[in-house]
C-alpha cells in the first residue's frame, strides 16, 4: 500500500515521542497502532509478524555470547589490572595515561559491545588517575561510539546484520579499518587534552588492587589479553589454520576457565558471571524485537518507500553522505538507545539499496549522535564517574564529535 506522505506520520509521531524521551516500545505502539488502522493491516497479521520478529532478533548469538564473556572478564578484575599496571609504568607522564585510558575504553567496548558499561568502570578510574580533562572524555566518548557501533558483540551490530542480512562477522570485518582509524583519533584528542593541560590528579575511590604486585596484575591481565586477541585475530587465525581454533564457544570457555585459573573468582563464579554478563544484552534485545514488530507494520504501508523515492531525487553525490549525517542528527537528541534508531533508519538506505559499508556509515553516525545526547547511557556514565553535569559532557565533546562526523562525512563520499 502506498499513501505517500501520509504513510510517513507514523514514524514521525515515533520520533516526536523518543525525542520527548517516551520509552521505545510505548512510542513504536503508537506508530504501529497508527500504521494498522492506515493500512487495514489485522491483528492476526500483526501477531504473525511479531512471532516472526521476536525469534529472529533473539538469535543474533555471537553479540550475545561476547558480551556475556566481556562481562565475566569485567567482573572479575580484567581491566581495572591493566589500568593499574599502566598508571605504575607511565610514572608522571599523564598524556600517556589519558591515551590508555581512552584505549581501554575503546577495546574493551569493542569486546562487550557496551559502550555504558565500559564506562561506568573506566569513568572513576580515569577521574581518579586524571581528573576532568574535556578532552580525554570526549576521547573516551568517540571511543566508545565507534566501537559499539562496529562490534561483534554489540546489540547494533546485531540490528545491522538481521536487516541487512550482511552476517555479522563480515560486517565486522568491514568496518575494522574505521573503527581502528577512529579509535586513533580518540586517543590523540586525549593526548593532546592531557598534554595541554597538565595532571589533575584527585583522589578517587580504591580499586582493591593497589596492594597487588606487578606479576599478580598481569596474571589478572591474562583472560583480557586472551578475549581481545580472540575477537580481533581470531577471524585470521582460523582462516590460516583452516580450522575453527577461536571460534566463539572455544574463546568463550577458554577465557572462562582463563578467569577461574588467574583470577580470585571460582570456576562457579566465573561460569555465574558468564551467565549474568548475557542478561543485558538479552533484555534490550526483546525490547528491540518489540519495536521492531512495529516498525515492519509501518513498512508494509510504504513508509520506507516513500522516503527512498524522495531521497532519489537527491543528486548522486550527496544520497550517500546525506542518509549519515541523518542518522547523526536522529541520534541526538534520541540517542538513548541506538539500536532503536537503526531501526528506524537503516529501511531507508536498504530501500536505496546502498551498499554496506554506507550503511555502516549511517550505524556509526548514528553512534556518534548519541555521544551528545543527554539521555544516552553512556554520557550519564562519564558524568557520573567524573562527578560533573551531563551538560558539561556534551559541550566538551561537541567539536571533537563535530570534526569526527566530518570525517565520516567525506568517508561517504569519496570511499563508498
Amino acid at each position: 500500500m502506498e499513501n505517500g506522505f501520509l504513510s510517513i506520520i507514523p514514524l514521525i509521531v515515533i520520533l516526536v515521542l523518543l525525542f520527548r524521551r517516551v520509552n521505545m516500545i510505548a512510542a513504536g505502539l503508537v506508530g504501529g497502532v497508527m500504521a494498522m488502522v492506515m493500512g487495514g493491516i489485522s491483528l492476526a497479521a500483526a501477531n504473525a509478524l511479531f512471532l516472526d520478529t521476536m525469534p529472529k532478533i533473539l538469535t543474533i548469538i555471537v553479540p550475545i555470547v561476547n558480551a556475556a564473556v566481556a562481562f565475566a572478564v569485567f567482573k572479575s578484575g580484567g581491566y581495572t589490572s591493566a589500568l593499574t599496571l599502566m598508571k605504575r609504568g607511565v610514572n608522571d607522564r599523564i598524556e600517556l595515561m589519558a591515551v590508555f585510558i581512552v584505549f581501554m575504553q575503546g577495546v574493551a567496548t569493542y569486546m562487550s559491545g557496551i559502550g555504558g558499561g565500559t564506562a561506568v568502570v573506566l569513568a572513576p578510574l580515569a577521574f581518579a588517575a586524571v581528573g576532568v580533562i574535556p578532552e580525554v572524555i570526549a576521547g573516551m566518548s568517540i571511543a566508545a561510539a565507534v566501537s559499539f557501533t562496529t562490534s561483534p558483540a554489540s546489540l547494533e551490530t546485531g540490528i545491522y546484520s538481521k536487516m541487512t542480512s550482511v552476517p555479522v562477522l563480515e560486517y565486522v570485518a568491514m568496518m575494522r579499518p574505521y573503527w581502528l582509524f577512529f579509535l586513533a583519533i580518540s586517543m590523540i584528542i586525549a593526548y593532546y587534552g592531557a598534554k595541554k593541560r597538565g595532571a589533575l590528579f584527585t583522589e578517587g575511590s580504591k580499586t582493591g588492587q593497589e596492594e597487588m604486585t606487578d606479576s599478580e596484575l598481569w596474571k589478572t591481565t591474562i583472560p583480557t589479553i586472551f578475549l581481545l586477541f580472540a575477537v580481533l585475530a581470531g577471524p585470521f587465525v582460523n582462516q590460516a589454520a583452516g580450522l575453527p581454533i577461536l571460534s566463539p564457544v572455544v574463546y568463550s570457555i577458554v577465557t572462562i576457565l582463563l578467569i577461574s585459573v588467574c583470577t580470585k573468582f571460582s570456576i562457579n563464579d566465573s561460569f555465574n558471571a558468564l551467565v549474568d554478563g548475557s542478561s543485558y544484552i538479552l533484555t534490550r534485545l526483546f525490547g528491540v524485537g518489540f519495536f521492531l514488530t512495529f516498525i515492519y507494520l509501518i513498512e508494509k504501508i510504504g513508509a520506507f518507500n516513500t522516503i527512498a523515492n524522495i531521497a532519489k531525487a537527491a543528486p548522486d553525490w550527496l544520497t550517500y553522505p546525506a542518509a549519515v549525517l541523518a542518522g547523526f542528527l536522529v541520534g541526538v537528541p534520541a540517542g538513548a538507545y541506538v539500536g532503536t534508531i537503526l531501526a528506524l533508519v537503516l529501511p531507508v538506505a536498504i530501500a536505496l539499496h546502498f551498499p554496506p559499508l554506507v550503511m555502516g556509515f549511517v550505524v556509526m553516525g548514528v553512534g556518534l549522535g548519541s555521544q551528545m545526547s543527554f539521555v544516552n547511557i553512556t554520557m550519564q556514565a562519564l558524568s557520573s564517574g567524573f562527578q560533573i553535569p551531563i551538560e558539561q559532557v556534551a559541550k566538551g565533546n561537541t567539536p571533537w564529535i563535530l570534526g569526527c562526523m566530518a570525517l565520516l562525512l567525506l568517508a561517504s563520499m569519496f570511499l563508498t
